[in-house]
Order: structure tokens, then C-alpha cells, then sequence
């Protein structure tokens, strides 16, 4: 094992483009099966007319999400993250073909027993999300900047992807009978079956890349215990003498009291970021934006182009001097995209749909920009289990900040009769 460095642009260490690609899958993986559900929204609305699913199934994931992050974080010291993000990733991928059973099962006739399963597994996406969002993050925060914004990356590309998907199939089946049903199913397939190849990545690939390994071995020296069995994946069994003297000046920690204490503005904006975002996204876009010419495309088209400029906002900051790094900066950035609701209201009762895909393009590219922007800033100057512990937390505000932001979507109801 090389010397350690603080450089986090380290030049010697083989696998980073390799480790840049796998987060970005792994990033996918993430949120695909959950961007798939909420891509064959316009499936669930015709199946369950009744129950609001666009709303309900959100409504129903993210607190699950929650509650298991909250869990998790405030153990996340003592917890093997590689045990943790294996049983994200299986999950992922077990629900996802439960999906596909439970559709199979009811001939896709709907029905409340068929939407309180479908709920059930929404809360099982919720549960397995808390796991690998948290964990992998946690995980990338004391590695190189890059791959957490790769992962982030992933998380937005899966948006784009599945909404490509959709449109595809749509248009593949439209004109057939069951065509809607043919597409959520076909849905359902790849997204069980990319779910598998994450697992496998994971397990087999992500521990074994020398870079992943020199971060991990230097976060082991800083005191952190979750890696050990990502190292013993790696090959590396035990710690070189002199590396374990080195650990052991590390010991001590900050509390992750004094962690939110001291990053509180991150976690605030964090919150605020996707409060807003889901506040809109997707409830709001999928019921409420009115009739257009684009008729039952309008939805879909809406959602593809938030989750495109979501995926180019991510990419944004890599670009240095685009970057906002700024603590103030970054809180004035966050407020000021409050003015959109306000735009969207609006938009909805007098604008065209070529102001309302602008704007839902302006939702997408901000929410992407800043959130790379907090997450990558917010680590910087802590060793590895403080960065592992404060990526761990402010993955608690976003899901809160969700949480909140699908209860406020419900407010663009009233007055419209349920």
C-alpha cells in the first residue's frame, strides 16, 4: 500500500476511471426501479383512476425511506456499509420483480388488494433507497469528489433513462391492445434485471479497483470500522503495522451532533432543495398542469425533460468555475428557487405548455446543479469517518426534504375537489 496523501487528486493510484463508471451505474441503480414506478405513472392513473397514485405511491415511499435513513445514520459507525448496500441493492432488485409478479398475478385488472401491493413494494423501494443512497454516499464522501458526483450523476441519469424508456414503449405500443400494460411490464423487466447487475458490481467489481481500495484503507487508518469488510472484499485482510499506529491518532470524532451543528447551513439547504422540487415533481406535473395539444404525451414529456437538465445540472460542476462553492452563495441560490412556485401556479392558468416544459427544464437543471454543489462541498477538511457520518446525515435532510416537498404536492388540490 502507497503512502497516504491528502491530495484527493492522488496521481498514481490505477482504476479511477473504472470507479468513476461504476458509480455512475451504481448511482442508476439507485433510483431506477423507483423512476421506473413513477415513469408508468400515467399506467397506475389509468389502473387506479380512484386513488391518486402518483401522490399516494410517493407519499407512501419516502417516509419509509426516511425512518430507515434516520435509523441507519444514527448507527452508521458501527454499521458494516458493505452488508448495508448489498441488502439496498438485493432489494431493490427482489421488488422490482414483484412488481412484474404482482401485475401477473391480477392479469392487470387493478382493484384496492392490487394498489395496497403496489404500495407495499413502493415502501420496500423506500427501505432499500435509505440503505444504498445513504450508504453509498457515506461511502463516497471520503473519496475522490468525482465519484460522488458520478453517483449523483447515476441518480439523475436513471431519471433520464427510464423517461427514454417510457417514451419508447409508448410509442411501440400505443396502438396495441394492452399497450399500456405491455410497457409497465417491459419496464419492470429491465429494471429487475439491472438491479442484478448492480448487485453483482458491487459485490464483485466496486472493492476490488486499487483506487476504491487506497480511499478505503486511508479512511481505515482515520478510525473508520465500516470498511473493514469492503477491505477484506478488496484483498486487503489486515492493516500494515505503521498504518495502524497512524489509526490510531484518530480515535476521537466529532459527535454527529457537532457534525450538524457545524454543517447545519448544508443540511438546511439540502432540505429546502428537494422540499421544493418534489413539491412539483412529480404530482403537480402528472395531474395538475391541465389539457395541451400533446395530450396524453404531456405528462410524460414534462417529466423527461426535468429528469434530462436534472442530469445536466449534476454535470455542471465539473466545470470549476461553474461551480458554486460558496456557503452563502449556495444558501441565496436555494431560496431563490422558491420564485418557481409562484411561476408554475401561474404558468398553469395562463402560460402555453412551452412555458411550463421551460420551467419544469429550470426545476430540473437547478435541483441537479445544486445538490452536486452542497454534497461534494460539504465533506471537505473532515477525515474519513466524519465524512462518511455527515454524508450519512445530510442524505436524512434530502429524504426529509422529500418527505415534506410530496406532502406540500397535495396543496395544489385544494380548491379542485378530490
Amino acid at each position: 500500500m502507497k503512502p497516504f496523501t491528502d491530495n484527493a487528486d492522488h496521481p498514481n493510484i490505477e482504476g479511477k476511471f473504472a470507479a468513476i463508471v461504476v458509480c455512475w451505474i451504481l448511482g442508476n441503480g439507485c433510483l431506477f426501479a423507483w423512476n421506473s414506478m413513477l415513469t408508468i405513472e400515467d399506467y397506475y392513473v389509468h389502473l387506479f383512476p380512484k386513488y391518486h397514485p402518483s401522490r399516494v405511491l410517493t407519499l407512501v415511499y419516502q417516509p419509509c425511506a426516511l425512518t430507515t435513513i434516520v435509523i441507519l445514520a444514527s448507527r452508521e459507525a458501527k454499521i458494516n456499509t458493505r452488508n448495508r448496500n448489498l441488502v439496498g441493492y438485493a432489494l431493490f432488485f427482489l421488488s422490482s420483480l414483484a412488481v412484474l409478479v404482482l401485475d401477473l398475478a391480477t392479469s392487470g385488472k387493478g382493484g384496492l388488494v392490487a394498489f395496497v401491493g403496489i404500495c407495499i413494494v413502493s415502501g420496500l423501494f423506500g427501505v432499500a433507497d435509505a440503505h444504498v443512497q445513504g450508504g453509498m454516499i457515506g461511502d463516497l464522501s471520503f473519496m475522490h469528489p468525482q465519484f460522488i458526483q458520478s453517483f449523483l450523476a447515476g441518480l439523475a441519469a436513471s431519471g433520464a433513462l427510464t423517461s427514454a424508456l417510457r417514451l419508447i414503449t409508448k410509442a411501440a405500443f400505443e396502438n396495441t391492445k394492452n399497450g399500456l400494460r405491455k410497457g409497465a411490464l417491459l419496464f419492470f423487466a429491465i429494471s429487475s434485471f439491472f438491479e442484478l447487475i448492480c448487485v453483482v458490481l458491487y459485490a464483485f467489481v466496486f472493492p476490488k479497483l486499487p483506487v476504491v481500495k487506497y480511499y478505503r484503507a486511508k479512511a481505515a487508518t482515520e478510525g473508520s470500522k465500516t470498511v473493514c469488510a469492503d477491505l477484506a472484499a478488496g484483498g486487503l485482510q489486515t492493516l500494515p503495522d505503521q498504518e495502524a499506529v497512524e489509526r490510531a491518532k484518530y480515535e476521537t470524532r466529532f459527535s454527529n451532533k457537532e457534525l450538524l451543528k457545524q454543517n447545519a447551513d448544508y443540511a438546511v439547504d439540502i432540505f429546502l432543495i428537494y422540499a421544493l422540487t418534489l413539491s412539483i415533481f412529480p404530482g403537480f406535473l402528472s395531474e395538475d398542469t391541465g389539457s395541451h395539444s400533446l395530450g396524453t404525451w404531456y405528462a410524460l414529456v414534462l417529466i423527461a425533460m426535468y429528469n434530462v437538465w436534472d442530469l445536466v445540472g449534476r454535470y455542471i460542476p465539473l466545470l470549476k468555475f461553474m461551480k458554486l462553492e460558496s456557503r452563502k452563495g449556495l444558501a441565496a441560490a436555494v431560496v431563490s428557487r422558491f420564485v418557481l412556485v409562484p411561476a408554475f401556479y401561474f404558468t398553469t392558468k395562463y402560460g402555453d405548455q412551452g412555458w411550463m416544459i421551460f420551467l419544469t427544464s429550470v426545476l430540473g437543471l437547478t435541483n441537479g446543479y445544486l445538490t452536486v454543489c452542497v454534497l461534494t462541498a460539504a465533506p471537505k477538511g473532515y477525515k474519513g469517518p466524519e465524512q462518511n457520518a455527515l454524508g450519512n446525515l445530510l442524505v436524512v435532510f434530502l429524504l426529509a426534504g422529500i418527505v415534506a416537498g410530496v406532502t406540500l404536492d397535495w396543496l395544489w388540490l385544494i380548491g379542485k375537489g378530490w
